[in-house]
């Protein structure tokens, strides 16, 4: 099997925002461990191999009451 790497034009609305933005992603992954375990489940069982897949996740990085 050989992989191919396709560009596709996006827009980005403000790239200054990145770093933010990963830090957000770093703070859910410390703070929400069900990610960790969904991470680590499917880099060693890789069930999507093969499949192109698109998807939306919200997920809202707000401190608990």
């Amino acid at each position: 099997m050989t992989a191919t790497v396709t560009r596709t034009q996006c827009e980005i609305k403000d790239l200054a925002l990145a770093p933010k933005g990963r830090q957000r992603i770093e703070w859910a992954g410390r703070e929400m461990p069900v990610l960790r375990q969904i991470q680590a489940r499917f880099a060693q069982e890789k069930p999507l191999a093969g499949l192109r897949l698109v998807a939306c996740c919200h997920v809202t990085t707000k401190p608990p009451i």
